[in-house]
């Protein structure tokens, strides 16, 4: 079956088709609403227009994408936790309660052939289990991308800054199981923190705070016999902490 359907809501748009037991979205309108375009206006008309370059940046593992391409369910909601915006929660919902719903025969996508098996043999046990799998992928899908946008809401004005193992309990919240020690030596092993044993070590490098993620608090002591160190305590901003949680998230999703 490769019969186009064309689904709209008043605020979205979207052609889809099944190819097999595959449904495919048009890439051009689910970019257009995820607002991954470029506005212009032009004798008092409105245009938009897709930025292919960033969607093929966010979708590199496909063949190059432009008019006329069409992606699968997968990569549009990869799509959507990318553009992470006002419009991808509401898109996605639309998506999920009301496109997929339509698609779908007794909860599962089927092609002609499948929904001749359901009369006989195991053919609805098979498709109550495929539907419910189904299910449950496209609730973790969607759970995966809610903690981002959630996280980034209640930090972006923060000033604040906080210490590494705070930010192993944010990312614990936002479902990266990860503690204390682990944490630190990933910052270390990618270059976010100083990895060299010395006066300097566990210290934000230079590119962490060139990019504002993270800084540091000195700390002197001094000692019975008179000594005196210092030492560096490295700081998550509240730019650092939408960064990581937003790159542990992303990195878990691809």
């Amino acid at each position: 079956m490769n019969e186009l359907q064309n689904f709209t809501n008043g605020i979205f748009n979207l052609d889809v088709k099944v190819e097999g037991e595959e449904v495919l979205f048009s890439a051009e309108q689910v970019a257009k609403s995820l607002g991954i375009v470029t506005k212009t206006t032009k004798n008092g008309k409105k245009y938009e227009n897709v930025r292919w370059s960033r969607i093929n940046e966010f979708l590199p593992q496909v063949a190059e994408l432009k008019q006329g391409s069409f992606i699968s369910e997968p990569m549009v909601y990869k799509l959507a936790f990318k553009a992470n915006n006002a419009v991808s929660e509401k898109f996605t919902d639309w998506l999920a309660v009301e496109v997929l719903p339509t698609i779908r025969k007794h909860g599962a996508y089927m092609t002609d052939s499948k929904a001749q098996d359901v009369i006989s043999g195991n053919g609805l046990a098979d498709l109550l289990l495929q539907a419910g799998n189904q299910i449950k992928q496209l609730e973790l899908e969607k759970s995966q991308m809610k903690p981002k946008a959630l996280f980034a809401d209640s930090v972006s004005a923060s000033e604040n800054t906080i210490l590494i193992r705070d930010l192993a309990k944010i990312l614990k919240q936002n479902g990266i199981d990860i503690g204390e020690k682990r944490l630190f030596t990933w910052l270390r092993d990618n270059g976010y923190l100083v990895k060299k044993i010395g006066s300097d070590y566990n210290s934000p490098t230079q590119r962490s705070m060139n990019l504002g993620i993270l800084e540091f608090t000195e700390n002197t002591h001094v000692h019975n016999s008179g000594k005196i160190t210092v030492t560096k305590t490295p700081k998550v901003t509240g730019k650092g902490q939408i960064y990581f949680v937003n790159k542990f998230l992303q990195d878990l999703a691809s």
